[in-house]
């Protein structure tokens, strides 16, 4: 018997998300999520008690994400993703203005910070096939960032870069030359892990290479 292959939702604007999804095969559904990502944060923390860690705060945020469009996302899997920057236990995400990008590479220069990324998975498939699972888990990954000077933070937040991405840097586009190395999963860095979603997935009961475009099992 043949299965449709299932359809996977992505709750991101992401270029860099959606890419790697393409990359590896799969050609996502875009449906971005509006979000008030600082009273997400706010709330969680008041009914915790205490300031969210980095690695909550990328999982609560990429599970209201996910739950957002799920709710209007029948008969699919939906992906919610969210990063942030831990950086001398403080948490960052994508700077406000250029003048934030400017001070923080300026912290960063010459030191590491751990990347979360928050992954949320949410099944809402119908039928014999949906599980109505709700899942989620987060990947970090250690980044080393160059000794770079002034005149070349400045250039490069003058790009505009910076100010689109959580941590205020990239692997994949022009601040690649200002990260010394990485240790974990690149993919984390770029937005989404491959090897994590492949997991969230599998506990679905989906296996990955289905969600390969044009595949059918």
């Amino acid at each position: 018997m043949t299965i449709e292959r299932p359809v996977l939702v992505l709750a991101s604007a992401s270029p860099a998300r959606l890419k790697t999804l393409q990359d590896a095969g799969i050609e996502p559904v875009v449906d971005v999520a509006d979000v008030d990502e600082p009273g997400i944060v706010d709330r969680y923390a008041a009914q915790a008690g205490a300031a969210l860690t980095a690695e909550e705060v990328a999982l609560v945020l990429a599970r209201s994400k996910a739950e957002v469009v799920a709710a209007r996302a029948p008969d699919a899997l939906v992906i919610g993703c969210d990063s942030v920057l831990e950086l001398d236990g403080e948490v960052h995400g994508k700077p406000v203005d250029a003048a934030e990008a400017t001070e923080r590479w300026r912290r960063m220069r010459g030191h590491e910070g751990v990347l979360h990324t928050g992954h949320w998975l949410v099944d809402t498939r119908g039928g014999p096939a949906g599980t109505g699972a709700t899942l989620g888990a987060v990947a970090a990954t250690v980044v080393r960032f160059a000794d770079i000077s002034d005149a070349e933070i400045d250039a490069y937040v003058a790009t505009g870069e910076p100010l689109r991405v959580a941590g205020a840097f990239t692997i994949d586009g022009l601040g690649g030359a200002f990260v010394e190395s990485i240790d974990g999963d690149p993919h984390t860095v770029v937005g989404l892990s491959l090897t994590l979603l492949r997991r969230l997935v599998a506990e679905t009961g989906v296996s990955w290479p289905s969600l390969w475009t044009g595949s059918a099992i």
